[in-house]
This record gives C-alpha cells, structure tokens and sequence, in this order.
C-alpha cells in the first residue's frame, strides 16, 4: 500500500485535532485512574474528583473565573441550552424578554425559536457589514421584563469578535444576565469573565486541540450572583445544573488543552495573524482585487479564521472538488442544508455573497508551506469552475 494521501486541514474553526500532550494525560483515566468522580469514599473515586478538581482551576484560570463558578456539560451546545432555557424558567418571575443577534450559532437561534413557542419574546438584534452589534441597539433594546442578553464572542463563520465588554457594562447597569457563546474566543484570544461583566460562558473542548463531547458553563456565583435552571435532572452533579456522571478523561483533557492555551496563545496568534494576511493578498494576487471579498472585520477577528467570497463559483462545488485541502462553507454544526450562510446574508450582501463563502481556519498542525500551497490549489481550482460555467 502506497502512503496516504497527505490533505492540508484547514478548518480548525469545526474542529481541531486532539494535542498529543492532552492524549498523554488523558490516558491513565481510561484505565487506571478510572473511578466515578462522585464516589469519593473509596480511592480510586477520589483520584477521579481530585483530577475533575485540577481541571475545573485550569478552566477557571484561563478566563478569570473562580474554580467553583465552572460546570461541566457535554459540550457548548448543551452549555448554551443550559444557559438560555436555565435563565428563561429561574428569571421568569422578573419578564420574559431575551435579546440575542442574527448571526448567532444555531446553539443559541435554536433555542431562541423553541422559547419564542413556549411564549417568551426575543429580540434579534442585525449586525453591521463587518457582523458587528452596536452596543446602543443592545441598550435600546432592554425593557423592564428583559431577564437575558445572549451575544457570541466570535462569530464562528466570519471571526468577527463582538463588542463584549460593553454589552457586558451595559447588561450590568441595567441588571440583566449576560451570556456570551464564547466557543470561539476562549484559548484563541484574550477572555477575562470580570472584567468584561459577563455572567454565563458557554465553552469547550474540541475547539481548542482537546477532545470532543466535552464542554463548560461559567455561572457568575458572586457580584451578581446568577442561578439558573437545571435542563437536565438526576443525582445533583456539577451545583444541581447538570445531572450525569462526569466524563473524567474529557475533563482531564480539556482542562489540560486550556492550560496549553494560555501558555501557547499569544504566539499562536501573531502567527496565524500574518499568514491569514498573507492568503487574502494571495488569493486576491490569484484570482483578482474585486473577486475576493472578506467576510466579517478587517482586524476585530479572530486570528486564525478567513472568511472569503469568491466571485463567480459556487462555494459547495469549489469545497467538493478540492481533494488535497480541507475548507468549509461556514459553521459545521448546521447539518447537511444546502443554504446559504444565515451569517453572511446578515451582512447586506445578498445570496450571491453567501453562496460564494469559504471558511479557512488555521491551526498548530499548519506550515507556511501548507498554506501557499492550499492557495495555490484553491485559487486552481476557482479558474478552472469559472471556465466551466
């Protein structure tokens, strides 16, 4: 058998691979340290708590939070539902308005459409041509029964990092739970819960070079103190939010690949910074200026994420005939629809746009060489389904 095919992966926005350091430290908990974290009369249930206790600190540390103020989940989908439903049902006395924007994660929309059919009100809020929301929309959108504001960090297709801080002082002055689907942001960019007023985070694992199936919900415990419904029942794990035995090697794992994200992040950054640069001039040298838009802001991005229309092709056919590298259309988590990016035609720019949109996300496993070569094959093919059609 020949050797396989090399593909250069360039979607680390969906998913990255699990780091070989987390793998290391994940091991001993498959099969010797093995216990069921809430068994703590016993040893080996102990070392399992002891190793859910370690990671939860490392959670904590990377965004500022207190060790005790993380809750483990399944991952953020299931962390954005606790978060939105939770609020929704503990809040209900005070109103039963949410405010959250067009360009959210399906994790986030989704759940604003099964509230609005149990009868509460969300208002969703457009964005800018960059998949920016203006802080004073948010303001101008509060009303007495107002119980939650939930705006992304960073925008999963685009990149574009939301104006967090303020929507944060702004939710804080009007005492209104702000939640922040931060799947993106944290261990990519710099995150810091108290100083950007945010009271409920929604992260995970496999984003950040851990492993998939786990994720967190940061639950603000002081200054204001937030509570939020349990969506899911049975045995009081995780404060009573999140009933189920802990996954204690996703734990493990994910703790370890956040604390590797603190060390490794500023440098990881100024990398991918430069080279994402240095594909959009690429790309534009390639195929033409005015036939290769941005999506999403020029420099209020995430650094490892391009996002680019390509006039004249159809992105899913570009996607499909690029066998040697490994691109999106946008988010990974809207199963197979063939539609056009709901983000990018929250831009103002039409189905055109959308349709053209491909996703580069950039990550450690990625050279220099990796990406000139990714461009040149990308921008190859491009030519070539233009002639065809």
């Amino acid at each position: 058998m020949g050797q396989p095919r090399k593909i250069i992966y360039l979607d680390h926005n969906a998913t990255t691979p699990v780091d070989t350091r987390v793998l290391d430290t994940m091991l001993p908990y498959f099969t010797e340290i093995f216990g069921n974290a809430a068994s703590v009369d016993h040893e080996p249930g102990h070392q399992a708590q002891q190793a859910v206790e370690r990671a939860r600190e490392q959670c904590a540390q990377l965004i500022g939070a207190r060790p005790e103020e993380i809750i483990f989940t399944s991952g953020a989908t299931e962390s954005d539902n606790i978060a939105l439903f939770g609020v929704a049902e503990r809040y209900a006395h005070k109103g039963d308005h949410i405010i959250t924007c067009v360009t959210e994660h399906k994790a986030v929309l989704d759940c604003c459409a099964e509230l609005e059919r149990r009868g509460k009100r969300v208002t969703y809020l457009p964005v800018d041509q960059y998949g920016l929301v203006d802080p004073d929309a948010v303001r101008k959108a509060i009303t007495p029964q107002t119980v939650l504001i939930s705006i992304m960090f960073a925008n999963n297709e685009i990149g574009t990092i939301a104006p967090v801080a303020e929507i944060g002082a702004i939710a804080r002055e009007h005492g209104v739970v702000f939640h922040t689907d931060a799947v993106q942001a944290v261990g990519h960019v710099p995150v810091d819960v108290n100083a950007m007023n945010i009271d409920l985070l929604s992260f995970s694992g496999h984003k950040v070079y851990g492993p998939k199936g786990i994720g967190g919900l940061y639950v603000r415990r002081s200054r204001p103190r937030v509570t939020v419904a349990p969506v899911i029942y049975g045995g009081g794990h995780e404060r009573g939010i999140r009933s189920g035995t802990l996954n204690v090697p996703g734990i493990v794992g994910m703790g370890k690949a956040l604390e590797i994200a603190g060390k490794e992040m500023q440098s990881d950054a100024a990398r991918y910074r430069e080279w994402t640069q240095q594909m959009l001039t690429r790309l534009r040298a390639e195929l033409g200026e005015k036939n290769v838009a941005l999506n999403g802001h020029p420099t209020r991005r995430l650094p490892n994420n391009l996002n680019v229309s390509i006039r004249g092709i159809e992105s899913r056919s570009l996607i499909i005939q690029l066998k040697d590298v490994a691109i999106s259309t946008g988010s990974a988590c809207t199963t197979a629809k063939v539609e056009p990016s709901h983000v990018i035609r929250a831009l103002g720019f039409g189905d055109d746009r959308a349709y053209s949109a491909i996703r580069m996300g950039l990550g450690r496993g990625n050279s220099l060489q990796d990406i000139d070569e990714a461009i040149r094959i990308i921008a190859d093919m491009a030519r070539k389904l233009r002639r065809l059609a």
